[in-house]
């Protein structure tokens, strides 16, 4: 799953609740209703819940098994919201529309958001979702090309996103060789049928917790090399983000949104498979079982890892990455990364 996808693969339409969550938020709302003759449901004294949008950054997969946890178990309407969960028609746009105040919430990437910051777009991420990177590169175990320095002469594709080109290069590097000495093949999005058709000889841009089991189930283990193991400076691969401006007008609903948020990862940490349950029933006709089911027990150690508590970023890691990234030209020298993560809904 290469990530912030663009074009026609996506279709912008809310996720459903579940049935149960929806027949007692209908029943509740039908009865609030038949007290107002005409008008809202609402009232001065009783204004109904709160409307919170939340972006995805892909379709609905195990990488948000927390969130329909949450939606499942009521704990966003617990705490008085009303959450339109929704991919957008381009996920390279969430953090543009976050920023802007046209989505509350939104899932993305922590190089996205150093990015976005350095760019002036004022957004925040306020919890970590998964503690260490997904993308990789991979290779055929077939191969034999198990480690960055055996690609010396070798095709790689990739998805044309820079930041991908950059951190081979790292891995290259670490393990002694150029990234001159590899020929760089842009293959979009396509990089498993890449791989798999002999294009190429390895993949950067492919998460280890999904292309790597979609070549499995069709019979080619794979190679993986992970970023952090070769030279790349650790970093949190999925972040749950805001704007400046909801923090600063709007803090009690970011406190209710992350509460639920946390509460359904936490659900899904002690019961991963039930998680997957809540996101087929949410999602029926989107989600493949299998490979989800397969994903999120590689996903549910890395959603805590070796943080104190779920959601928890450590500023020394931030750092690390944001200096990496400035080295690389991808931010201002004189960005201040400590601006661009809060952990105040992680305490």
């Amino acid at each position: 799953m290469t990530r912030i996808p663009t074009g026609d693969l996506f279709e912008e339409k809310p996720v459903l609740k579940s049935s149960v969550f929806k027949r007692i938020t209908i029943a509740g709302l039908f009865s609030a209703c038949l007290l107002l003759a005409a008008g809202g449901c609402g009232t001065a004294r009783d204004p109904g819940p709160t409307r919170v949008s939340l972006a995805l950054d892909w379709f609905p997969n195990s990488n948000h098994a927390g969130i329909f946890e949450a939606l499942k178990r009521g704990y966003f309407s617990a705490e008085g919201l009303d959450v339109r969960v929704y991919t957008p028609a381009d996920p390279s746009t969430v953090l543009q529309t976050v920023g802007a105040g046209r989505d509350d919430f939104g899932m993305s990437y922590q190089p996205d958001v150093l990015q976005a910051r350095s760019a002036e777009i004022p957004v925040v991420s306020v919890l970590a979702i998964v503690q260490h990177p997904l993308n990789s590169v991979m290779t055929l175990k077939s191969s034999g090309l198990a480690r960055p320095g055996d690609l010396k002469g070798k095709k790689v594709g990739h998805p044309n996103i820079a930041s991908n080109s950059a951190m081979l290069a790292t891995m290259l590097e670490y393990d002694g060789t150029r990234l001159s000495e590899v020929e760089l093949v842009d293959v979009g999005f396509d990089l498993v049928p890449a791989l798999l058709s002999g294009r190429v000889h390895a993949v950067v841009g492919a998460y280890w917790t999904h292309e790597s089991i979609l070549m499995e189930l069709e019979g080619h283990p794979v190679n993986i090399m992970r970023m952090e193991d070769w030279g790349v400076p650790d970093f949190y691969e999925l972040v749950l983000v805001t704007s400046d401006q909801m923090l600063s007008e709007r803090p009690d609903v970011a406190a209710r949104f992350t509460r639920a948020f946390r509460k359904g990862f936490e659900a899904a940490l002690a019961d991963p498979q039930g998680s997957i349950d809540a996101l087929i029933e949410l999602n029926p006709d989107t989600v493949n079982e299998q490979l989800e089911r397969q994903g999120v027990d590689l996903l549910r150690p890395l959603w805590q890892a070796e943080a104190p508590r779920f959601g928890y970023q450590t500023p020394a890691r931030w750092q690390s990455f944001g200096d990496w990234m400035k080295r690389q030209g991808f931010v201002r020298e004189t960005m201040d990364v400590s601006k661009a993560f809060t952990n105040r809904f992680a305490e």
